[in-house]
Formats: C-alpha cells, structure tokens, sequence
C-alpha cells in the first residue's frame, strides 16, 4: 500500500469518526427532532410547490409566448425524427428545450399541460435542491463542527423564500425551461461536487460531471458556467504558498474525473460549435451589450446602466414584461432584500473562512452577468430568464442572513441582566417556537399573497391577451374541434410566425399560413391548394379587432377566392370569422387582374395615379363603360400608384358614390398600403406599387345609378392633394350601376 492509500484511508477513518462524534453530540432526542423538523419543512415545501407550480397548470398560463410555440415547433420534428445537438431556427436554439418537450408531448400530447409540465417540474426541483444545499454547505461550520440545525434553517428559508416568489411562480408556469433546466443543473452539480469532494466520493463526482457536461445543452447563459469553475477551484488553492506538490497530485484524479465525464457528455455539442462557430454565439450576439446598436457607442455607460437596473432588481423595480413576471415587481421584497444583504455582508467578511461564503458569492457574481450583459429590446428591466443561474445563490444569501440575524437577536439576549438570562434559559424551547411560528407566519403570508397576486391579478392581466397569444390559441381549440372534411382547406393569415398554432393544431384538414400582404400572393395561394387531392371547401380566418396582428389586410385573398370561388358565408367567433368559399376553380393560373388599364392622373403632392383595374367576383369589368355590379358582392379595386423619391407623407383615398342628382351617397375611407404593408411616405421613390380595396356596399343603398370619385389626401392633416392641371380634389374613376336585390 503506498502512501496516498495510506493518507486517504486515514482521511475516511477520520471522516466516519467525526460523523459518529457528532451524532453522539446531537443526542437521540435532538436528531429526532431534527429529523422532525426536516420532514416537516420538506410536506410544507412539497405542498406550497404543488399548489403554486402544479395548480391549473394546462389553464393558466392561457396560451404560449412566440419563444415557447418555437420549442414547441421543434419538439414535433424531434418526435418526427429530426435529431440535433443544436436547431438554427429564430436565431439558433439550444437542444435540451426541444427534447424535454417531446418526452412531454409524448406522453401529454399536443396540449398546453405538456408545454408548461417540463417547466414547473424543474422549478420544482429548484426548490428541493436549495434545501439540500442549504443543509450540505451550512451543516458544518468553519472548524469542521455539526451544525445541522444552521443547515436545516438555511435551507429551509432559502428554499421556502423561492417556493412562494411570485417571480418564480410566473417563470415555473412557463414553456422557458432551458435557463430553469440550467438553473437546476447547475446547483445539482455543485451539491454532488461538493459531496463528492468532502466525502471522497467518486460517484458523487461522475454525477457531477454529467450535470456540468448537460449545461452546454440547456441555454446559452451557461457558457459562463466553466468560469465559476475554474475560479471556485482556485479558490480552494488559496493561499497559494499552502500547495504542494503531494496536495496537487492528491487533487488532480478527482478534477481528471470530473472534467473527463463533463467533456464526454458535452462532446457532441462542443464538435457542433467547432464546425459551426457561427452558431457559438447566434443567439446571444443580437442582444449583446458589445453591440454598438445595444450600447450607443458607450459600452461602459451601458454596462452601469444594466448594473443598476438589476441592483433595483433587489427591492426596488423588476421586469415590465408578463412573460417572466408579474409587470415591475422586483426579485426580492425590500424585506427579503434586507436579509439578503445581511447574508451578503457576511459572506464577504468571511470569504477567506469558509468556501461555502467564497462560493456564493462568486456563484451569484458570474451568473448575472449574461444578463448585464445583455439588453432586452422589448421591455424596460432586469430580464429574470437571464438571471436565473443565479437564484439559487440568491436565496441561499436570503438564509444566511436570517440565521445571522437570528444569531445577532441571542448574542443581544446574552447582554441582558443575570435574572433575564436565568429567565431566558428556562424557555430557550419557547423562544425556538416563536421564532419558528414567525418564519412560518411569514411565509404564509408571502405565499397567500403570491397565490392571489398570480391565480387573480397575472392571470386576469389584459396583457396576457397579446403576449400569449390566447386568439390563436382559440383558433386551434375550435379547428380541432370541427368535424373533419378531406376536401376542406383551412388558409389562416399570420405575419410573425405562430409556431404555437403549428404545435397545438391537429385537426384532419390542411391549415396553410400565409402572409395577407405577401406580393406575390395570387402565386402562393393558388398551389398551396393544389396540393390537396381534392378541394371542395377553402375556410378562410378573418382577425377580429386587434386580436392578433397581421398587417393592414385590404381584403386581397377575399378578391381572390371572390375571383376563383363561390362564398357560402361565414361563422362568427370572439376572436375571429371563419369565411367560407366553394367551387374553387383551380384549372387556371391565379391573377389579381388580367389587364391594368394605363391612367396618367399626377397629383401636386408627389404621388402619381398610372394604372387602374376594377370588377366584382371572377369578372373584370372597363372603367370606360358603366359597371352592372350585383349588391350582395363587393367590388374590388387594383390602384397602380407612383411616389417621388424622398416623400414623407401618408396618404389614404376617400371612394364617393354620387347619385345622378349629384348628391354623396356613400363614401369610404382607406389608407394605401404597399402590399409589404408600408405606408406612402416608406414607399421606395419612382417604383410601381399596387394597391388592393374592395368596396363592400350597404343595405341602404339603393339600386341607381351612381358615379365613383376619389380624393387623395393626407391621412395625417386630413389635406387633400389635387390634380395638376385640374386643381380639383375629385377624380372619376367609373359608371356604375346597382341592381335591385330579387
């Protein structure tokens, strides 16, 4: 036997030596009662975790953000048999999101429960490990003594403080599990090594490795997670004049080990990013604060600004969005923030000590920093997701000040007269209750208003509406729900990707997304339905309202399907119609119009009329002749406009029906839009745009014979533009007469 067998034999006999004194030091009674308090703290944690996690989980939240439908989108290609260590989609996503929610949607299927499951699971499991790592870092003090109860309590307030936040209540609902998973994996793997190391356990160690080795997978804030690492474990060397050449050759297998599983698991990721380094940093690159768009030439300037938003982030202001939050609500409470910084003071002073201090605050230190990093376009605040590496440390500092505190109030106990403390003495089991019936209380308070603040206030908020998108999540709900038909075709308009609806739609008939304002749309929409077998019913979605945005839609795919169908009516929903076309003619290639009759109306504004078409359903008619059109259909309308270069003002047109006595009869308002939905003034100067308007006309009309005018004029100060040459506003553009409905 050599040596270092000698030394680590003695090492463990003096390790199980230690335990067994101090088990005998605890007493029975007192390790039952601690056993007690431990299994208590773990029901009520269980319980908190159940109701705030787990309660009306497939319900609230009500739909999926843009960035869950996107996991979700690439959760079903994974089930299809799309493998990857990394998808280059939206900018890149990392693997661990995508597979987590196909094992969910495997067994869930296609619902908002297995969306929002994998999630909650982990910000579950969050909880649970603060608790053990409060009891592992903090059951011993600095000389190698048992403090099982400072353990228990600073894990208990650490773990129970994170159950009850309403932040991470909001994050746990989500579909966001990647910086969760990180979250989780990342405080697993501290705990193991930690075990590991203190009890020279090489399992502990190989687990360890594994977790460090998962990271890579799960987001791209644990990237920094080797830095942690690495200055943790040069911590320990500290100081510096202590090491030897024994002491590193001791060390040396356990950081092999340790290191040699984390790179085996992170292999096939880190052979990803070799081949494709532009990948290492897709994501993170749009939102850097290196970027000179993020930090308007002062990176400095705006690395201070990011540290003192999430400075406010403790107590004062949080995150304005709903998706991580509820809106402006801080991580902390000003009185969490207070013990927070008892327990940061603390660690600082003690530092040097005790590694547990060292490593919290190197942990909290390095794991913001992707967020200060960072710059959020779309809202004002710390962004939590980003941040989340470090709320364990965050909580655990929570612990360590309340055990400090507490300290503190005996050590002030102790100062007290003779008698007091002979008093004092005889009740130190009362003063234990109360100070455990004034932490509990606490937190019952903290979790009855979280769970009124998120299952009544965020769950009603109207913003969840939009951020959500609960129409489209409505949509899949009643398509699913209508009976199957082969020859029926669904074309729902979308301008921003909603990989939600592509993840929860699983009716029987095609639904096609298309883009309204799409240029070439005759083009795209005639052979997406030519792809079905047969088609015998094409159902189009109309957007009510503002209920989910897809530009300024004039009505083009309705001139369409008016061309090349037959309308059967439509169906009426909270968030949208459902229009429906029959008779779809699909013999012949899609136009917006066979002909453009050439015009040349130049107008004093900058903008020129050159070409005109007009018609109703399938049929085309001349403006140089007077137009027989049918009531019960609209009349469309294609305007071939011209603009200078360099023109700054939105235009809108004004249709007017004026009746043989020359009296206005009907008139409606419409502002120009390009099809790629950009006003006049973003219009590119000198090129063609066309314009598509149907003209629907009203019951009270009655059937006469009319002249259709147009103004021009300026959407903004309500000024018409005119003809040069004329200086008239009006322009006529047609003849038309109505026939009385038989």
């Amino acid at each position: 036997m050599n040596k270092g067998q000698v030394d680590r034999g003695v090492a463990n006999s003096a390790s199980r030596s230690q335990r067994t004194e101090c088990l005998n030091n605890l007493g029975g009674r007192e390790q039952l009662y601690l056993n007690l308090a431990a299994a208590g703290v773990l029901l009520a944690l269980a319980f908190v975790v159940l109701l705030l996690r787990f309660k009306r989980l497939g319900e609230i939240p009500p739909g999926l953000a843009f960035d869950e439908g996107v996991h979700g989108a690439l959760a079903l290609k994974v089930l299809q048999g799309e493998h990857a260590v990394y998808f280059p989609v939206d900018y890149g996503r990392q693997a661990w999101a995508p597979y987590v929610l196909a094992i969910s949607t495997y067994f869930a299927g296609r619902t908002l429960l297995a969306m929002h499951l994998p999630t909650a699971l982990g910000s579950a499991g969050i909880v649970f490990v603060v608790f053990w790592l409060g009891r592992i870092f903090y059951g011993r003090d600095e000389s190698g003594r048992a403090t099982p109860w400072r353990g228990l309590l600073i894990g208990g307030v650490g773990a129970g403080l994170l159950a009850v936040s309403i932040g991470q209540t909001v994050a746990g609902r989500s579909s966001y599990n990647e910086p969760t998973y990180m979250s989780l994996l990342l405080a697993v793997c501290l705990g193991l090594l930690w075990q590991g190391w203190t009890k020279r356990n090489r399992w502990r160690i190989v687990l360890a490795g594994v977790c460090f080795g998962l990271l890579s997978y799960t987001y791209v804030a644990a990237y920094v997670t080797p830095i942690l690492f690495l200055m943790f474990g040069g911590s320990l060397l500290l100081p510096l004049g202590s090491v030897t050449l024994e002491r590193v050759r001791v060390e040396l297998p356990r950081v092999g080990l340790f290191l040699g599983v984390a790179g085996l698991v992170a292999a096939p990721n880190l052979v990803h990013f070799a081949q494709h380094p532009e990948h290492l940093f897709s994501h993170s690159g749009r939102i850097s604060l290196f970027d000179p768009i993020h930090n308007q030439g002062d990176f400095l300037g705006a690395f201070a600004r990011n540290v003192w938003i999430y400075v406010l982030n403790f107590g004062v202001q949080g995150h304005s969005g709903l998706h991580y939050n509820f809106p402006g609500l801080p991580l902390l409470s000003k009185w969490e923030t207070s013990f927070f910084g008892i327990g940061m003071v603390v660690a600082l002073w003690r530092w040097q000590r005790w590694p547990p201090y060292r490593l919290l605050i190197l942990w909290l230190g390095i794991m913001i920093l992707p967020a200060i990093l960072s710059k959020d376009p779309d809202a004002w605040g710390p962004n939590p997701m980003r941040m989340m590496g470090a709320v364990p440390a965050v909580y655990l500092f929570i612990g360590v000040g309340t055990h400090e505190a507490i300290q503190l109030l005996r050590g002030s106990c102790r100062a007290l007269p003779q008698r007091a403390k002979r008093i004092s003495s005889k009740k130190q089991t009362g003063v234990a209750f109360i100070v455990c019936a004034v932490i509990g209380g606490a937190f019952i308070i903290h979790g009855v208003r979280t769970y009124r603040t998120y299952f009544h206030e965020w769950a009603s908020h109207p913003g969840l509406f939009r951020a959500y998108e609960v129409p489209w999540i409505d949509l899949t709900r009643v398509l699913n729900a209508l009976p199957s038909d082969d020859g029926t075709v669904y074309l729902v308009p979308n301008s921003q990707h909603p990989y939600s609806f592509r993840y929860l739609y699983q009716g029987a008939s095609p639904a096609h997304l298309y883009h309204p304002a799409a240029p070439n749309l005759a083009e795209e929409i005639e052979p997406l339905l030519a792809l079905a077998e047969s088609v015998s019913t094409v159902k189009v979605i109309e957007w009510q309202g503002k209920a989910a945005w897809i530009g300024e839609d004039p009505g083009r795919i309705a001139l369409l399907l008016g061309k090349y169908g037959r309308y059967r009516g439509l169906e009426e929903y909270p968030y949208f119609r459902i229009h429906s076309y029959s008779d779809i003619a699909l013999d012949r290639p899609w136009t917006f119009f066979e002909q453009l009759e050439p015009l040349a109306v130049d107008f004093d504004g900058g903008i020129s009329l050159q070409g005109l078409a007009l018609g109703q359903g399938g049929e085309q008619m001349s403006s140089r002749q007077s137009l027989s059109l049918r009531r019960a259909l609209p009349m469309w309308m294609v305007l071939r406009w011209q603009t200078d270069p360099g023109l700054d003002v939105k235009y809108a047109i004004s249709l007017r029906l004026y009746n043989i006595e020359g009296e206005r009869a009907f008139q409606e308002d419409i502002v120009l839009w390009s099809p790629r939905h950009l006003p006049t003034s973003d219009w590119p100067g000198e090129e063609l745009v066309d314009t598509v308007s149907l003209l629907a006309f009203p019951a009270e009309l009655p059937a006469d014979e009319f002249e259709l005018r147009m103004v021009v004029y300026d959407f903004e100060t309500q000024v018409p533009t005119v003809e040069i040459g004329v200086w008239e506003p009006e322009i006529t553009l047609a003849q038309l007469r109505l026939k009385s409905v038989r």
